[in-house]
């Protein structure tokens, strides 16, 4: 008889952890999922085009309920499918509708949960998250009946959410407690760079502002066309310095929170979220959890690049394929919003003992920044031409000494990899500084001391002009 593996949760991070199963031990589980949405596995980063009318729900399916049945896997999707209870010890769990499933081996994959601010008015109709297919139904809706938005909350979600808004005709209106927007991802320069072509493009910013409440209209229709109560809709948002801000509309995007309730009431050992070994095994040594429900050395994740490494690393494990651990790098954040192309990665600002590195060209609206350190690239801040990115990215995880081809090194791979090839051979020269070695750089050179100050080095205008000093 087959071990049984019950997953929580059919989101991206369980959905891959499924085909990385079926590609590599398709026979060795007798595999359950529960899902509390009504559908298959979608790509919830293709709601933001979803929302805007680029997509259809079909074209954003990754793997529709055809495909579990197809690979002998059985699932159960729905809000009355939604997981109430872990049992551990009976080794069951519970579901909505009273289902109960029992398991060998248990993978949480909750996700995380849109962190509502707290404050009063936050349960008035009108006010609502961007996580899910059911979100995106709802804010179409209110497109089609309401003129005026407002989005709280300037990271990679709430600029995507504004720009699908805008495009169905709402006035849109971002409001973000700092002076840029995506201010962890971006610099003063090119989130100003962002913020001016995003208001090109017809959204509004209320920045530096604090929401304290939200406040309800006097009359109001809801969704459905029923007239409702003068306290039941969302009329505008009232500002820490006093000011107000009229809206029919108030989605928040402000973070998220990892989902770790049912793992709590199950009393396996949480902090931020489910805390897991390197290999995604919780306390218990039968349960196992991935993505953004997690915390692995005290980070959590929000991103879809690190859950897919979970996913292959969980795999490995479960499969007896031999030992795999996951660890954390630095994730590149890639971004494009009708157009405009960013790519950040890494320590973006630097320190007293880095180097900047930084080429402009308005006209064309690019502005590229680079940070090196000890000769390394440490981060990186792309806008408008984001074709070197992975390059950097590459760079930046094998933390190769990049003094060969420093001066090279804001043009991209092209040329670096032609400088690195002249150095070739004098890597094999004893008196040499280099040794090929990609773990190991070692520098028999003396080198004077770097100064504590950073140094800025710029490139403006065109590069085929202008050569870095």
């Amino acid at each position: 008889m087959k071990p049984r593996l019950v997953l929580i949760g059919n989101g991206m991070a369980g959905a891959k952890l499924l085909e990385e199963l079926v590609a590599t031990a398709p026979d060795l589980f007798d595999i359950t999922v529960f899902g509390n949405e009504p559908y298959g596995n979608y790509n919830r980063i293709m709601l933001s085009p979803l929302l805007a009318g680029d997509k259809s729900l079909d074209e954003i399916m990754i793997n529709d309920r055809d495909w579990y049945q197809s690979h002998g896997i059985t699932l159960n999707a729905g809000p009355e499918k939604a997981i109430t209870q872990i049992n551990r010890s009976s080794r069951q769990v519970h579901s909505a509708d009273g289902t109960c499933c029992r398991y060998d081996r248990l993978i949480i994959a909750t996700g995380s949960k849109p962190f509502m601010l707290p404050i009063p008015g936050i349960d008035l109709n009108g006010v609502m998250s961007f996580r899910d297919i059911s979100d995106v139904e709802n804010m179409i809706k209110a497109s089609e009946r309401y003129k005026t938005a407002v989005v709280i909350g300037a990271g990679l979600l709430g600029l995507e959410a504004a720009m699908g808004l805008r495009t169905r005709g709402m006035d849109v209106t971002v409001v973000h407690s700092n002076d840029i927007p995506l201010n962890r991802q971006l610099d003063q320069e090119a989130g100003e760079l962002l913020k001016q072509q995003l208001s090109e493009k017809g959204l509004r910013f209320k920045m530096n502002a604090r929401t304290t409440a939200i406040l309800p209209s006097e009359q109001h229709a809801d969704l459905n066309g029923d007239l409702q109560d003068k306290k039941q809709h969302v009329g505008k948002l009232q500002f820490s310095d006093g000011s107000e801000l009229q809206a029919d509309l108030v989605i928040m995007a402000i973070g998220i929170r990892p989902n770790k309730q049912l793992a709590e009431e199950a009393r396996i050992h949480c902090e931020k979220g489910i805390v897991v070994s390197d290999n995604l095994q919780t306390y218990d040594p039968r349960i196992y959890a991935l993505g953004e429900c997690i915390q692995h050395r005290g980070g959590t994740f929000g991103l879809v690049a690190p859950l897919y490494d979970q996913a292959k690393v969980l795999s490995n494990h479960l499969c007896e394929h031999g030992v795999a651990r996951y660890y954390s790098l630095p994730t590149a954040t890639k971004l494009k919003v009708t157009g405009i192309n960013l790519f950040s990665v890494g320590n973006f600002i630097g320190g007293g003992n880095s180097e900047t590195i930084i080429y402009r060209d308005k006209q064309a609206g690019i502005y590229k920044k680079l940070i090196i350190e000890d000769d390394r690239l440490i981060g990186a801040i792309l806008y408008g031409d984001t074709q070197e990115g992975p390059f950097y990215n590459e760079l930046l995880d094998s933390t190769e000494d990049i003094e060969p081809f420093r001066q090279y090194l804001m043009f991209g791979r092209a040329l670096c990899d032609e400088i690195k090839a002249t150095y070739e051979p004098k890597r094999s020269n004893k008196t040499n500084i280099y040794k090929a070695n990609a773990n190991l750089k070692t520098n028999v050179k003396t080198k004077a001391k770097r100064p504590v100050e950073p140094k800025t080095r710029n490139l403006q205008d065109s590069p085929s002009t202008h050569k870095v000093a």
